[in-house]
């Protein structure tokens, strides 16, 4: 559960790696592109660039490199040639990426062009929720403090948590223990120890926090069909805190 020095640096050079793919994200204009454009283009930028595997490709039978989930997709948005990103859409990417054997897994909650004010203060706020959760990481403290503070976040301005899908431990494999809610009681659930690496990854709808799973088999919906966001970080338990392994150059500082 716990990982040696090396494995965290090997971790965390995947981790700076993955965090190059949203800086081309970033720069990438996302109006008229469908989602399956944009997975070819992380699959370029990932295999060719970074000389990486891109570890989603093949896992669990998944056909593609990212999930891209739009305005109601709370998850597992399958990359399609008929979803074309719009003008005030709100798309999530949700990216893995392997080296050297070690997986890092990160995403990110776009606004395609203009977007009206409710969506970006859902946006914000679940970003916001996800700091609050990775800065309730520190030894000794347990996963229930970080699913306190994400849940008493969202809830302070009216959203709903997602319950269903949860963050992980990483490593060698994408999903490993512990499972991270987020949700929770403070001092309940597993102390956290220096050298444990997971994800978090709260999902924050705008209206009830039910969801449903499409007939595709992959793809997550809020049930009352209001928007929902997601933001994502790969992190390790330090000897004085936390080190966030994807942290993204224009969240330095």
């Amino acid at each position: 559960m716990t990982k040696r020095p090396e494995e965290v640096a090997l971790l965390a050079e995947s981790g700076r790696l993955l965090a190059s793919v949203f800086v081309m994200l970033d720069r990438t204009p996302l109006i008229g592109k469908s989602t399956l454009e944009i997975d070819a283009m992380v699959e370029r930028f990932i295999v060719h660039d970074l000389q990486a595997r891109p570890a989603s490709k093949g896992q669990y039978g998944y056909r593609y490199v990212l999930n891209a989930s739009v305005n109601d997709v709370v998850c597992h948005g399958m990359p399609s040639a008929t979803v074309v990103l719009r003008e005030g859409d709100i798309v999530n990417f949700d990216i893995t990426l392997e080296k050297n054997g070690y997986i890092a897994d990160s995403s990110k909650t776009y606004l395609v062009g203009e977007v009206e004010p409710a969506a970006k203060r859902l946006v914000q706020t679940t970003y916001d929720a996800l700091w609050r959760g990775i800065r309730a990481v520190r030894p000794g403290a347990r996963l229930g403090d970080i699913g306190f503070a994400i849940e008493r976040h969202a809830s302070r301005y009216g959203y709903s948590v997602v319950r269903e899908y949860c963050g992980h431990g990483i490593g060698r494999e994408m999903h490993e223990e512990p499972n991270i809610l987020h949700f929770g009681r403070p001092g309940t659930g597993l102390a956290l120890r220096e050298g444990m690496v997971f994800t978090i990854e709260p999902m924050l709808n705008r209206g009830r926090r039910d969801v449903r799973t499409e007939a595709d088999g992959w793809t997550v919906v809020t049930e009352d069909g209001s928007l929902s966001a997601q933001f994502e970080h790969t992190v390790t338990v330090t000897a004085s805190g936390v080190s966030v392994l994807t942290l993204r150059p224009d969240e330095r500082g």
